[in-house]
């Protein structure tokens, strides 16, 4: 799906994704560069240090004068820190499998669609996925869709009393409840069984939006996910972009508080427990107004293009489900909406 690429300067949302590293190709998918290569050698696991052996220091300099050198296996046994050794077979076969992809955008499809996959660390993956929704949002100026992509990328922290439902950045909740911060939202997290701090968030809205841009890498801004709310439709916002990216396919994704059609066919969870839960309240296994506890945001997927479609699901509806596990986390899988839908195979 790669194109002749062309060198441009897309608007960075994230400095951290390292968009800059790469080139957007006229499809939009990002090529896999050098620059980016070398990105993942300097990161803490690779780059030696003072008590780094000989060996690790010529292997480290060589890549980074040539990203795509081949590398033995005996180049990597010279090593003297066998934990440093196998981080370096980590990384050289994730960099052989973006090489061979050539764009970020097929390197992550193939992980879930060839056989035989690499084994990649859950961060790159992660990183992969911030990456591309950086190319993406290039473009974009509405601060509810970039916070809402977060989720794609980042684990969420949920606080679901008194009728609210927020999210909040997990890493960033961890964090504030051990050093205290600054914003408008007051006591958003309280581990069970434990007494945290106080963490307080600002949550993103109409009146304080603009100020997203210069925070952006911060992660620091909590969404309010209530039905009536911006954060479930910039969510289905940035569903239809991802599923429009990386599978050429236009869908119109609302978000809706239960499930009531009798056509219900097929759901996609977007991640662990929306998998489970969605897949007993279909059974009839599942009491729907305990799910309903877990179930963070429900949405109705229509296609714009029905010949899309398999025969079997002309004229129905997907939906699609967010939950919190136990511990009121989100962990999305965006990968699901690449492999589970029921789509028509093209020849």
């Amino acid at each position: 799906m790669s194109t002749t690429s062309e060198i441009s300067k897309p608007r960075m949302i994230w400095k951290s994704s390292g968009l800059h590293l790469t080139r957007k190709q006229k499809n939009g998918w990002l090529e896999v560069t050098p620059d980016l290569l070398r990105a993942y050698y300097t990161r803490p696991e690779i780059h030696p240090v003072d008590e780094s052996c000989d060996q690790e220091h010529l292997l480290f300099e060589r890549l980074m004068e040539d990203p795509s050198a081949l590398v033995g296996p005996e180049e990597i046994d010279k090593i003297a820190d066998e934990d440093a050794a196998e981080n370096y077979r980590i990384i050289l076969r994730f960099r052989d499998h973006l090489v061979k992809m050539q764009t970020v955008e097929q390197a992550y499809m193939a992980l879930f669609t060839m056989e035989n996959p690499p084994l990649v660390p859950p961060v790159f993956i992660e990183q992969m996925v911030h990456l591309i929704i950086s190319g993406m949002l290039s473009n974009s100026f509405d601060p509810f869709v970039v916070r809402a992509a977060e989720i794609f990328f980042r684990d969420q922290k949920v606080t679901n009393e008194d009728g609210q439902i927020m999210f909040a950045d997990s890493e960033v909740v961890e964090v504030y409840s051990e050093t205290g911060g600054m914003g408008g939202l007051g006591g958003l997290l309280a581990e069970a069984g434990t007494q945290m701090r106080e963490v307080s968030l600002d949550v993103l809205t109409e009146e304080n939006k603009q100020t997203y841009w210069d925070r952006a890498d911060q992660f620091n801004f909590a969404l309010d996910f209530r039905y009536t709310q911006p954060g479930p439709d910039a969510f289905g916002r940035m569903l239809e972009k991802w599923i429009r990216h990386m599978l050429g396919i236009d869908s119109k994704i609302t978000s809706v508080q239960s499930v009531n059609d009798q056509k219900w066919s097929w759901h996609v969870g977007l991640d662990l427990q929306s998998t489970k839960i969605l897949n007993d309240l279909y059974e009839g296994k599942a009491d729907p107004v305990s799910s309903s506890n877990q179930i963070a945001g429900l949405f109705r997927m229509e296609f714009v293009n029905r010949t899309d479609l398999t025969d079997a699901m002309r004229g129905k509806a997907v939906y699609l489900g967010l939950a919190m596990s136990p511990e009121k986390l989100i962990s999305m899988k965006p990968q699901n909406l690449l492999v589970n839908l029921p789509l028509r195979k093209k020849n």
